[in-house]
């Protein structure tokens, strides 16, 4: 951009050299456009939230925060937890369609936002038949057959997610069928095998369909959930007794996978690994544990809603000790509860750490990059496989 001297800024009878100071001092105070950015747009990124509404109408305070508040990214639902008498953000395909479009030209074309769901297939879906959706099979399904079949899967998945403008799927669950009575994935059919070696190789095929139709994957619930006698929604999930190395094996294949990808930490409790805090909020799971295996991607947090942190933790420790640990993105379902201010309250957490000291830039520089390099994926062309069939319908 140039000023040209018939501007604004040269008719205010400033003489030009104040002029240009003028300018410099704006820009640089500002706008990241010629320098880092912002601590509050490095903050916003940092966030995925959900909301309320259908239609773009009905959206306009999330829309304000990805356009003022720098929000990176939101979580769409079905069902409103606190109300399911009323529609959450999912009626039918071509009013996901528009409520996508409006969400992504609220954003900067350099950073679109990230349009996540949890679609893993099975019992846990948000997009469902009933509503004119195809049905998909469990990972435990999954599982008892080949990868191929399950990557041929999850690019069907994928391509219709994409079709529907959601870049984000959390899915594939990498947890081991260690306990098959779990509450929360046992008895759901949520895990591909009790055989981390089957669960690493068909949570790689899953995320490569994924990828080829253009949708980021994310792989959980690290360390590991298969074995928990708990369910972290509804609070304290040790995992001391039960967990077991091994289970750090279904890793292995997915987070080799040059696709793009995050890794979701669970809201899991073992002494042994960190006798001081869950997974979610410990720098010897994060850093340490995963990190320490060459891991640099992007992680993010579980529904920090749940009970298992929400119970615990005030929202100011839970923001600042999971930023400490290494976490990229928060994850804020605001379902469970809901707050229609959760990105502005976040958001000035983030700010006010860092303008006392208990919160460098530099940390927030750290997953900037992770992050800003992960939505170099959403920039990109479509990729080979959709491109060579003429679109995303193949």
């Amino acid at each position: 951009m140039f000023l040209h001297e018939n501007s604004a800024l040269f008719r205010s009878g400033r003489r030009p050299l104040a002029a240009l100071l003028g300018f410099f001092l704006f820009f640089g105070a500002g706008a990241s456009a010629f320098g880092a950015p912002s601590v509050e747009e490095m903050a916003g990124q940092m966030l995925l939230v959900g909301f309320r509404g259908q239609e773009p109408e009905a959206c306009g305070a999330i829309l304000e925060d990805i356009r003022v508040r720098h929000l990176g990214g939101v979580i769409l639902f079905k069902r409103d937890a606190r109300n399911p008498l009323i529609g959450r953000n999912i009626r039918d395909a071509a009013q996901v369609k528009r409520l996508t479009s409006a969400l992504r030209e609220a954003a900067p074309a350099d950073r679109p936002p990230f349009v996540a769901v949890d679609q893993e297939g099975g019992k846990v879906a948000r997009f469902l038949p009933r509503d004119g959706f195809p049905a998909f099979p469990s990972a435990a399904e999954l599982g008892r057959g080949m990868p191929e079949a399950t990557r041929s899967t999850a690019f069907r998945m994928g391509t219709m997610l994409r079709d529907l403008g959601v870049n984000l799927n959390f899915a594939p669950v990498l947890d081991v069928d260690a306990y098959p009575d779990s509450p929360v994935i046992g008895r759901l059919g949520r895990s591909f095998s009790a055989d981390p070696k089957v669960v690493s190789a068909h949570g790689a095929a899953f995320a490569d369909g994924l990828n080829a139709a253009g949708v980021i994957a994310v792989f959980k619930h690290f360390p590991g959930h298969g074995s928990a006698h708990a369910d972290s929604h509804k609070g304290v999930t040790d995992i001391t007794a039960t967990w077991s190395p091994k289970e750090l094996e279904a890793y292995a294949k997915p987070l080799a996978s040059s696709g793009p990808h995050m890794v979701m930490t669970g809201h899991l409790f073992h002494r042994g690994l960190d006798p001081d805090a869950p997974a979610t909020l410990s720098p010897k799971v994060v850093n340490d544990l995963l990190r320490g295996r060459g891991y640099d991607g992007v992680v993010v947090t579980d529904d920090l809603q749940m009970q298992a942190i929400a119970a615990r933790y005030s929202l100011e420790e839970v923001v600042l000790r999971a930023i400490d640990a290494g976490v990229d993105i928060l994850l804020i379902g605001n379902n469970l509860e809901y707050d229609p201010d959760a990105v502005a309250k976040v958001e000035a957490v983030i700010v006010r750490a860092v303008d006392e000291g208990r919160l460098s830039r530099a940390r927030l520089e750290a997953s900037w990059a992770r992050i800003m390099k992960l939505k170099e994926a959403l920039r990109e062309p479509e990729g080979k496989e959709r491109h060579a069939s003429g679109g995303r319908g193949a």
